[in-house]
């Protein structure tokens, strides 16, 4: 028997309360446990040993099915990305270039594909448009979750690859009884941008198990970015009438340079739109013999879009007569073009620039199937010696078919424009012919597939005075394929957008792992975890974890916990197709006059995983002259080596100029300055260090005849370097928001059927670092401040009754613009981390029968 104490109550208060209303039931959850404890073993994120009770030397933070509905969240990344554990800038719903719908999380700032995402304790199918790196978290509908654990520390240990900032767990309803329907609505006070939202929810009880069914559907409408009065107005160098050589011809036939831009954010959405449609269920079925079948189904359809402004192209042209040009297919530059100021450079060229705004805007759809089937089955040896064993497979499979309506074809422009000069020239539309010529409709196909078959053996050794030991052995085999097919014409490098090979691989795992957990004394206990994984790519990998928790006195409880890490190489890094990336560089040859250059992006299938550790340490203190209040401090820090990331093309151009012949065969680059093969390829030479404390503190109390809840959870972030760039308390539209400080609280008060909650979420001031030009034109590194924000919620809910419950609130009720980013991802910000939309007003409504 655990011994119960006043501090066991506060960890399991720390671990279900969340940001925003999860803490306000925690104290019912922790109450409703207490009894359960005693007699039931769970599995806890992080571990794979069943026990008694939820204390762990790990930081976990539990979210349940009321916060997220507190909030109004109609997606989990949405949910995910206002934890103040979040950094970087993950897409999500307000990404709308390169996203392809898709959603994720970004657990410290360390990048998606370095948090593992789980579906009841196993791994869900990377999602997307083909051959992806992580989750699409728009694949598991928020009808379906009745609550989401995310575990804080690294847990390769655990559960492999990917856990290297930690792991988000994602527990879906089920034992459900009844009949549920749920509708919830929202939309701005600009009218637009509006959210519907509707479930239903069937179990039924057995004799012997539960079956439990449900389906969502759920549309989301856009918001452009021209209609926030906050949004900066684009300026393109990229205009409707046409640029050659920089300069416009005025209202008198004379070449000036251009004085205008182009606004494209009339185009371009700030919230995307996206309807998805999911069918789910979860089963129950004891056997008999002790011998118990669970099983859970998911299948989610998302038809989602993107809109940009229209295709911004560019075409080198030959200029008849210049040194080099070919007077096969050249341009001549009249008496007023040479008045103006337009020459060849040296290669004998001249660049001309259109936005092509008579083809229309860059529509970018995607329509995604995303299937997910587990089945286990439990037992035990002898239930005399609480040895239990379960074997399990899961099959994961996501397909995708992706367009975009009036994509360019670069090469036809060129012989368009070379074959009509005056039309192309002139500023004038062009006629529909023109347009029908270099317009095409974009067409791409993908997709990704996952098997897993498991078994693990859990249970007690043996007892020691402070009690039982209890360990957890397994295998597990995994096989991942995924497969990206573009458009002929972008695999050909005839479309202005990069050229692109097809990708094609796969890769299987066999995984062996043990877990033991060891009471030294009633006060301290040890938790220790070995992995052993082999890869049919790059070999054998270990890790290892260990963890300690030690019960000062009542009320006070230590833990720490030290690991091992890594992430294997993913399909798309392995077997990606070849890539050309037109990227802002300088020639120090000056062969190139263009500042984007041609760069060969490359896959390796010889590449090593990344490797990490990883490191907590904090307390857990529930004082006994504050009946109620519980406080968690943890200090973290995680380090990564071998990262895979590309190497630094610019200084691979400086050093082969220099004469470095090792700079200029890893880039494929000439001593002369041939750029014709200039290749940068992935490569384990990355790094990362990031270090910070998390502070929660959870408040349950009654007075002025009210019942009360406070919650306040904090992240100060110490450091966050990459490939030895400090990124601390700096944003960019590239890489997002590494705030010092991100802040949640919230306070709740109720009574009976009632309850009002307001919740408010900062985010810290941070360095807006760009780069500025002086009077001479000469560049330099300017370093402005963004602004901090505070953002306003409040929400109500109300029990009409025992079956009905009504609940309706404001999002950003102070209605905060977002922080001007000089380099920002869209619209003059970072959609990913500030509120580009405004006020919300949501409601909802949930029927049982």
């Amino acid at each position: 028997m655990i011994k119960k104490t006043k501090l066991a109550d506060a960890v399991k208060l720390g671990l279900i309360a969340s940001l925003s209303t999860s803490a306000f039931v925690a104290s019912q959850t922790a109450v409703a446990a207490e009894g359960e404890a005693k007699v039931e073993r769970i599995e806890v994120t992080g571990s794979r040993i069943q026990r008694q009770d939820m204390e762990t030397a790990s930081p976990v933070t539990v979210i349940d099915a009321s916060a997220i509905r507190a909030e109004g969240f109609t997606s989990v990344d949405q949910l995910l990305q206002a934890q103040t554990s979040m950094a970087g800038a993950a897409i999500g719903s307000t990404s709308n270039n390169g996203s392809g719908g898709s959603a994720q999380v970004d657990l410290r700032g360390m990048g998606a594909e370095r948090t593992l995402v789980l579906l009841n304790g196993r791994r869900m199918v990377s999602s997307g448009t083909g051959a992806d790196s992580a989750v699409d978290l728009n694949s598991i509908p928020v009808a379906m979750i009745a609550r989401v654990e995310i575990l804080k520390d690294g847990a390769s240990a655990v559960y492999g690859s990917d856990a290297i900032a930690g792991v988000v767990n994602i527990i879906t309803k089920k034992d459900f009884d009844g009949l549920l329907l749920d509708v919830n609505g929202s939309g701005t006070d600009r009218g637009d941008g509006q959210t519907a939202e509707m479930s239903a929810l069937y179990g039924v009880n057995t004799d012997s198990g539960n079956y439990t069914f449900g389906a969502a559907y759920s549309d989301r409408k856009s918001v452009i970015q021209s209609d926030r009065a906050w949004t900066e107005a684009g300026s393109s160098s990229y205009i409707p009438t046409g640029t050659l050589g920089g300069k416009v011809q005025d209202a008198n036939g004379n070449w000036v340079k251009r004085t205008t831009g182009y606004d494209f954010t009339q185009d371009s959405y700030y919230q995307t739109p996206s309807e998805r449609y999911s069918l789910f269920a979860n089963m129950t079925q004891d056997l008999g013999s002790d011998l118990v079948l669970t099983g859970d189904i998911l299948y989610t359809k998302r038809k989602s879009n993107q809109q940009m402004a229209a295709q911004p192209a560019s075409v080198m042209l030959d200029v008849c007569g210049a040194p080099g040009a070919d007077a096969a297919k050249c341009i001549t530059l009249d008496s007023a073009m040479t008045a103006g100021g337009i020459e060849a450079d040296k290669t004998g060229r001249v660049e001309y620039r259109r936005r092509t705004s008579d083809v229309g805007p860059r529509i970018s759809s995607q329509d995604t199937d995303t299937y997910r089937a587990s089945v286990d089955l439990a037992g035990s040896l002898d239930i005399n010696t609480g040895m239990n064993w379960d074997v399990s497979y899961t099959y994961g499979k996501n397909k995708a078919s992706s367009t975009v309506d009036n994509s360019i074809n670069a090469t036809k422009m060129e012989q368009s424009v070379y074959a009509n000069q005056d039309a192309w020239f002139s500023g004038q539309p062009l006629t529909q012919d023109i347009m029908g010529d270099i317009g095409y409709f974009q067409q791409a196909d993908g997709g990704n597939e996952q098997h897993t078959v498991a078994g693990v053996l859990n249970g007690e050794l043996f007892d020691l005075s402070a009690g039982a030991v209890g360990f957890a052995i397994g295998a597990e085999y995994r096989r991942e394929s995924g497969y990206y097919n573009p458009d002929p014409v972008v695999v050909a490098g005839d479309s202005t957008s990069a050229q692109q090979d097809p990708t094609d691989g796969n890769y299987n795992v066999i995984s062996f792992y043990q877990e033991v957990s060891v009471p030294f004394t009633e006060k301290l206990t040890g938790e220790f975890a070995l992995r052993f994984d082999d890869y049919s790519t790059f070999g054998k990998a270990t890790t290892w974890k260990i963890g300690l928790t030690y019960e000062a006195t009542d009320e006070l409880m230590l833990r720490t916990v030290a690991a091992t890490g890594f992430r294997a190489p993913n399909v798309s890094e392995l077997f990606g197709g070849n890539t050309g990336s037109f990227d802002y560089l300088d020639d120090p040859w000056g062969n190139e006059q263009d500042p984007q250059i041609k760069v060969n992006y490359t896959s390796d299938p010889d590449l090593k995983p990344e490797e990490s550790e990883s490191y907590t340490a904090g307390l857990v203190y529930s004082p006994s002259f504050i009946d109620g209040m519980s406080v968690t401090l943890d200090y973290w820090r995680f380090k990564v080596t071998n990262a895979i990331t590309r190497l630094d093309a610019q200084t691979g151009l400086n050093e082969c100029h220099a004469g470095n012949v090792t700079a200029c065969e890893t880039f494929k680059i000439t001593l002369d300055g041939n750029l014709d093969d200039f290749t940068n390829p992935l490569t384990n030479v990355g790094t990362q260090d990031t270090s910070g404390i998390d502070f929660n503190l959870a408040y349950g109390f009654e007075a002025l005849g009210l019942d009360w809840k406070i919650s306040n959870d904090m992240t100060y972030l110490l450091n966050f370097e990459q490939d030895k760039d400090d990124y601390t308390g700096t944003i960019d539209g590239n890489f997002g928001a590494y705030a010092k400080i991100r802040n949640n609280f919230s306070i709740q008060a109720g009574q009976g059927d009632w309850s009002v909650t307001y919740f408010n979420r900062f985010i810290d001031s941070m360095d807006d670092i760009y780069t500025d030009y002086d009077a001479n034109d000469e560049p330099f590194t300017a370093v402005r401040q963004s602004d901090s924000v505070l953002y306003h919620n409040i929400t109500g809910t109300y029990h009409a009754t025992d079956a009905l419950t009504v609940s309706v609130g404001v999002k950003n009720f102070t209605d905060e613009k977002p922080s001007t980013v000089s380099n920002g991802s869209d619209g003059g910000t970072v959609p990913e981390v500030y509120d580009t939309i405004g006020r919300q007003i949501y409601g909802g409504v949930t029927y049982k029968f």
